[in-house]
């Protein structure tokens, strides 16, 4: 991506991602904004990892907010999967012998190593400092895995975070999974997409994922919106004493920005 630091390894820099399908094409009164999604679901952009990394699928979450207050959000499952373009790992492999070059250079640089002294200063503390740069910060086609960055991202008109993530799971989990789920794939997409409604005001509604129930709940006329995020997670991200200065601040009907990376 532009602006990034070309100092870090290729696997801890990020690359331009794109949409690679969505469905439905088009909805009258939700028209898709490619560019802004794809922003949304990887706000870091594309990445790479190897056996040796962390893989763990992550879900977040994401507000489209229009010109006309109207909002729709978005649920997002990351995951890695295996890259099988053998001219992409052979381009990652490039790409880290080119970095370890210039890393050497700067070794040298740094030690005003003359062509004379190339081969003492090597044979000393560079040669060191370089082994262990290239062991702990390389890609050998031959002996890693390569795997990249991938989303199934859900939109819906109102914030089922649960019930959204219950279903990116468990369609994650027939995706990866060894045995194939009872129906294709597109039959469980299709049947969300079309033919679970949304529960009315007040009302519950129990619908069936991929491989287990699940159950949303919208709030009735009278009451708070919905709120479907765990209160759990905010306290252990926020604490309880800033919890508390966050509550006095919306009460004062202060302006609050919470940032993150």
């Amino acid at each position: 991506i532009a602006g990034e630091n070309f100092d870090q390894s290729p696997l801890r820099r990020t690359f331009k991602s794109k949409v690679l399908a969505h469905y439905p094409q088009n909805i009258e009164w939700n028209p898709f904004d490619q560019d802004a999604v794809n922003m949304l679901c990887m706000p870091k952009g594309l990445s790479f990892r190897t056996q040796a990394d962390n893989r763990d699928p992550q879900l977040h979450s994401f507000i489209i907010t229009r010109e006309d207050g109207s909002r729709t959000y978005g649920f997002v499952l990351t995951f890695y999967e295996e890259v099988t373009s053998k001219q992409i790992c052979t381009a990652m492999q490039t790409l880290y012998q080119m970095h370890n070059a210039e890393q050497y250079s700067s070794v040298c640089a740094s030690s005003s190593c003359s062509m004379d002294s190339l081969a003492s200063s090597i044979d000393e503390g560079d040669a060191t400092s370089l082994a262990k740069l290239q062991r702990y910060n390389s890609y050998d086609i031959s002996r890693d895995t390569l795997y990249v960055s991938k989303c199934i991202c859900l939109i819906t008109p109102l914030p089922f975070m649960q019930a959204c993530k219950k279903f990116l799971v468990q369609l994650y989990k027939a995706v990866t999974s060894q045995q194939p789920p009872p129906l294709p794939l597109e039959s469980y997409i299709h049947n969300i997409l079309y033919e679970v409604p949304l529960p009315p005001p007040g009302r519950s509604l129990k619908f069936y994922g991929v491989y287990e129930p699940i159950i949303c709940q919208r709030p009735g006329p009278n009451e708070l919106p919905l709120s479907d995020y765990p209160l759990r997670e905010v306290f252990e991200l926020l604490g309880l004493e800033n919890l508390v200065q966050v509550f006095t601040c919306v009460l004062l009907e202060m302006q609050i920005l919470l940032y993150s990376q």
